[in-house]
């Protein structure tokens, strides 16, 4: 845009230029969720939508495994209205994360009693993640808010065969 001499020039908005199409490698999604009964299912049918536009399809039976799984514990342990997943791809790995606000006890006894009843609420995600070469954890969330991470990763080549292994028994 050319402007008269004399006068301050003139800028137009910055405008993105690369449009191209979503890859694996530009998956990075965050997704604040209500801690209630529907945000599971909420959160599997965008995590299946967000893996096919990135061409990832293959990894969508275990994903939305993991994912229903880590936000229903999620749910389940949350002190406040909303938790939070994250999905990210790099590295050949699918990375989901769900923060929720329970806080870490002062109490040991209550610690080891809680982190009990988080593990056993998340066997089948253990189960999952270990099918598919994946890792997964929790701990407490290094975020200002505090809280609990809870974590599971997919690497392609295991979650890309996690359901055409299990259709062959």
């Amino acid at each position: 845009m050319s402007t008269p001499v004399g006068h301050a020039a003139l800028t137009t908005c910055p405008t993105r230029s690369d449009h191209s199409a979503p890859t694996p490698d530009t998956l990075a999604y965050g997704l604040t969720l209500p801690s209630a009964l529907t945000s599971p299912a909420i959160a599997r049918a965008a995590t299946r939508t967000v893996l096919t536009v990135h061409g990832l399809a293959a990894l969508a039976d275990p994903a939305t495994q993991l994912v229903a799984e880590l936000t229903a514990t999620a749910c389940q342990f949350s002190a406040t209205a909303e938790i939070y997943l994250s999905l990210r791809f790099r590295e050949g790995t699918l990375r989901v994360i769900v923060y929720d606000s329970h806080p870490s006890h002062t109490h040991p006894r209550l610690t080891a009693a809680c982190d009990a009843r988080r593990r056993a609420a998340l066997r089948l995600l253990a189960c999952v993640a270990r099918a598919c070469e994946g890792d997964w954890g929790f701990g407490e969330a290094r975020e200002p808010g505090g809280g609990t991470r809870m974590w599971a990763t997919v690497p392609y080549g295991g979650g890309a065969v996690y359901g055409v292994a299990s259709t062959r028994r």
